[in-house]
C-alpha cells in the first residue's frame, strides 16, 4: 500500500466524524457518507504536506464542502457505474473471508486501490459495516473506524481559524483561553494595557465566530 492509500485508509473516521454534524437535516446518514468519502479522496489528492498543515486540518473543509454541496444539489449523489460495479464486487468477496478485511485487503483482492474501495463504500451508501448473508446466517463485518465524535471536526475548524490569525492575535488567545490568564496578566505578557487587551481579544473573537459559522 503507498503512502497515499494508506492516508485515505487512516483517514475515513474523519467523515463520520463530519457527518454527524449533519445528522437529522432531511439527508440519510448513508448519503452523507457517501459525500463525505468524495471529499476524503480529494483532500489526499490535493494535500500539500509542505504547506506545515495536518492531513485533517485541510481535509475537514473538504469534506464538510462536499456535504454541503449535497444539500444545494438536493440530496443526490452522482456515482458511476464502475463504482457501482466495483461496490458489488466488495459485497461478493466479503462473503470469502473468516475475519473482519479492511480497506487495504479489500483493494487487494480486488486488484485496485484504497482509494477505490473508498469510493466504492460511499457509493454503496454502506457508511460504517457490509452485510453478508447466506443461508445459515447474516454476518456484518464492520469497516475499521475509530469512535471520534463531533467534537473533533469542530476542535480541527477551529484550529484551523486560529492558525490564520496574526502571530499577535495568537498569543492572546494562547495567554487567554489556554493558559487561562486574565486580561490583566495577558497586557503584562505582552507589554500591553488591559484596555488593549480587552479590545483586541473581542475584535479577534468576532473575526474567529464568523468564520466559523460560515
Amino acid at each position: 500500500m503507498t503512502d497515499y492509500d494508506k492516508l485515505v485508509e487512516d483517514n475515513l473516521a474523519l467523515v463520520h466524524s463530519c457527518c454527524k454534524r449533519f445528522r437529522g437535516r432531511g439527508i440519510e446518514y448513508d448519503d452523507l457518507y457517501s459525500a463525505g468519502c468524495l471529499g476524503l479522496v480529494k483532500a489526499v489528492r490535493k494535500f500539500n504536506p509542505d504547506l506545515g498543515l495536518q492531513l485533517s486540518t485541510y481535509a475537514v473543509p473538504v469534506i464538510l464542502g462536499e456535504i454541503k454541496q449535497l444539500f444545494r444539489d438536493g440530496g443526490t449523489v452522482k456515482v458511476s457505474r464502475s463504482l457501482k460495479e466495483l461496490s458489488l464486487k466488495i459485497n461478493r468477496i466479503t462473503k470469502d473471508f473468516d475475519h473482519e478485511p479492511t480497506v487495504g485487503e479489500l483493494a487487494k483482492c480486488l486488484d485496485t486501490t484504497p482509494e477505490k474501495i473508498t469510493e466504492a463504500l460511499g457509493a454503496a451508501r454502506i457508511p460504517i459495516s457490509l452485510t453478508a448473508e447466506s443461508d445459515e446466517e447474516t454476518r456484518t463485518i464492520d469497516l475499521p473506524c475509530e469512535d471520534m465524535t463531533e467534537k473533533l471536526t469542530e476542535k480541527l475548524a477551529l484550529r484551523d481559524v486560529i492558525e490564520r490569525l496574526d502571530t499577535s492575535d495568537q498569543k492572546i488567545i494562547e495567554l487567554r483561553y489556554y493558559k487561562y490568564l486574565t486580561q490583566t496578566q495577558t497586557a503584562e505578557k505582552l507589554n500591553m494595557t488591559q484596555v488593549q487587551v480587552s479590545r483586541r481579544e473581542k475584535k479577534i473573537l468576532m473575526y474567529m465566530r464568523e468564520k466559523l459559522t460560515v
